[in-house]
């Protein structure tokens, strides 16, 4: 007879407490105001306060009407920063500009009060196509890495790298990727034009990264992780070396994760792949269903250059990725707009890449978004294999002013208004013209990001619950909502 009461009693609580649950009112925006901020193509708005609109009933949306539905009691994946790569290129360039115009490049990027609110750095070990010249910590031959020093870095690269840590303070992630081992340690002796790692200096190589990382720490800079390989798939005419997804297998789980272990920095994040959307599901199934090389990996990283010939970018890789591995972290490491052209400084189709990518990466589960070089010259370098691309700022060094690009402006669009440790909310758009993403702040503030694909103004609902705001979306153009 006690056992039937108990019964009774505790299903009574659990009903009483599914009801009091089914009671809360989602996240409430009655009586609330949206500030609404725009960047557009051929206008001066740039992440410019254009309204404030308040919220109205709206039980059911009609069929005519065009929504974005934002579901705050969905939460996701949670965010930890938006930034860009500090490479030689980057810091070369930086050296040449007056000090008024390296505080400007600085504030614009790094402070979330005047500029847009760049966490994240990365930076390359050893040389990169970014470079001006290819070079190593380590004299040729030097197998024992007796040699290792990074005084290369310190005429450049390292001034600025502490310059923007300085000011991002506390929220600062930097990570690094490697292009190429030292030319003697690969098959085809040269740090150019692909070629793989010796079977001999695998562990010189994965000591090579603890000793980076230890003269890093010497400068005061905190190394969050790493990336193995930068473009481990690619054979380039600059510092490259490939690895298959079996040899990044095995040189993690054999030599760099317990090297990195057995040296005091087990705790460094390490990401794999670092290469394009188009073959990262079949890199996260070799190397995340081996249980030894898996418990090393804190997540995978991609790039977007699968979309160079021309074809769809495959988002949906980056989602499949999640599905099949759902406590891996998605991290977008490298992105830049090639084939550079001073003629389209302003080409509004660059930015909009920036944005498609970046609310689609973050909708499929992404946690960081990296884009290429923070800074170029009026050339789209320097390069030492004359790859020349765009960035979202450039230095005209014949006159020492910046020039913004329109990409600055839409990648600040998320940057500037998501804090780290948001959350990802549920988002979704009835219309194909606009995308849209949403994240709710520790603050207790949500961010919405609406891109307008098409050409025309579009009218749209900002639908919570029962609750939704009329705004109005430019052509071309992003909106961020905070409310």
């Amino acid at each position: 007879m006690k056992s039937i009461k108990l019964f009774v009693l505790l299903t009574s609580t659990i009903v009483i407490a599914q009801q009091k649950t089914a009671k809360q009112p989602i996240f409430s925006v009655k009586n609330k105001v949206i500030t609404v901020y725009t960047t557009a193509e051929n206008s001066d708005l740039k992440i410019s306060k254009t309204d404030e609109v308040g919220f109205k009933e709206l039980i059911q949306p009609l069929e005519t009407q065009t929504c974005v539905f934002v579901n705050p009691n969905k939460k996701f994946q949670t965010f930890i920063g938006i930034g860009g790569a500090i490479t030689d290129a980057s810091a070369e360039v930086f050296a040449k500009l007056s000090s008024e115009s390296q505080n400007e490049l600085l504030q614009a990027y790094y402070s979330k009060q005047t500029g847009i609110g760049y966490s994240l750095v990365r930076t390359n070990m050893n040389s990169c196509d970014f470079s001006s010249d290819s070079y190593v910590y380590i004299q040729d031959g030097d197998k024992e890495l007796k040699t290792f020093n990074i005084e290369h870095d310190r005429k450049f690269k390292l001034p600025l790298i502490k310059k923007a840590l300085g000011i991002i303070g506390k929220e600062a992630t930097f990570y690094f990727s490697p292009w190429s081992p030292p030319a003697f340690m690969k098959t085809n002796n040269n740090m150019l034009k692909g070629g793989k790692i010796l079977p001999e200096y695998m562990q010189s190589w994965a000591n090579y990264y603890v000793k980076y990382i230890q003269e890093l720490q010497k400068e005061g800079i905190s190394v969050w992780g790493l990336t193995v390989q930068n473009e481990p798939m690619a054979i380039q005419t600059w510092e490259s070396c490939v690895y298959t997804a079996d040899d990044e297998r095995d040189f993690l789980k054999k030599y760099l994760g317990p090297t990195l272990k057995k040296a005091g920095f087990g705790d460094k994040k390490i990401t794999v792949w670092d290469h394009n959307r188009d073959l990262m599901v079949q890199r996260a199934s070799t190397i995340l269903d081996d249980p030894e090389a898996k418990k090393y990996v804190w997540g995978l990283g991609f790039h977007w250059y699968e979309t160079w010939s021309g074809s769809a970018q495959m988002f949906d890789n980056v989602a499949k990725v999640k599905e099949m591995y759902p406590s891996i972290n998605l991290m977008f490491t490298e992105g830049c707009v090639e084939k550079f052209n001073q003629e389209r400084y302003n080409f509004w189709g660059n930015a909009e890449r920036y944005g498609k990518s970046m609310i689609n990466d973050f909708n499929n589960g992404t946690v960081a978004w990296t884009d290429w070089n923070i800074l170029l010259d009026e050339n789209g370098g320097p390069n030492h294999a004359k790859n020349f691309c765009f960035a979202p700022v450039h230095a005209d060094l014949q006159t020492g002013k910046l020039i913004f690009t329109p990409s600055f402006y839409v990648i600040g669009h998320f940057s500037k208004f998501i804090q780290k440790g948001a959350k990802r909310i549920a988002t979704s758009a009835s219309r194909s013209q606009i995308i849209s993403t949403s994240f709710l702040n520790p603050s207790g503030k949500m961010v919405t990001v609406v891109l307008n694909q098409s050409d025309e103004k579009v009218v749209y609902n900002l639908c919570i619950g029962t609750n939704a705001a009329e705004i109005t979306i430019q052509p071309k153009s992003i909106q961020t909502l905070i409310y």
